[in-house]
């Protein structure tokens, strides 16, 4: 599919979510979570927890990475990755919640731990600080991540 094919598709994507939101005035948010949701409508009740953590994470990255340009290229770049990276994260999250597959739950595991490197490192090369540490989500049995399946 060549890119003015993919284009298309995406504002006719966009296209649909305004007028779905439409009734109201809405959010960018609510807008961006009818386009990342319209896909899982027929999803069964046993997936949709699962669809509906992995919409917000997903919506949340989207709205995050809409930064105001600053003028420096490497500061956006990060403050448009890390959100990014914290999506992945987020969804990775869901996925160690929600999934039964041993090794997909395995590869959520190292997605969290490298895309947290990953923006420790950008941080650090733009000398931003580190945010203070916290528990890993997979140590925070609170929120049933760390579940033994």
């Amino acid at each position: 599919m060549n890119s003015i094919a993919r284009h298309l598709i995406t504002l006719g994507a966009v296209a649909l979510a305004i007028a779905a939101c439409s009734e109201e005035r809405k959010s960018l948010a609510d807008y961006i979570s009818a386009i990342c949701a319209a896909p899982f409508r027929s999803a069964s009740a046993e997936e949709a927890p699962f669809l509906t953590e992995s919409v917000s994470a997903m919506t949340k990255m989207m709205i995050d990475m809409g930064v105001r340009p600053t003028g420096d290229v490497d500061n956006d770049f990060v403050a448009m990755m890390v959100p990014h990276h914290q999506g992945a994260i987020d969804m990775a999250i869901a996925e160690l919640r929600f999934g039964r597959n041993e090794r997909l739950r395995r590869m959520a595991q190292e997605i969290i731990v490298t895309q947290q490197q990953e923006i420790a490192a950008m941080r650090l090369a733009v000398s931003e600080p580190l945010p203070s540490s916290v528990p890993s989500p997979t140590q925070l049995s609170a929120q049933g991540v760390s579940d033994t399946r």
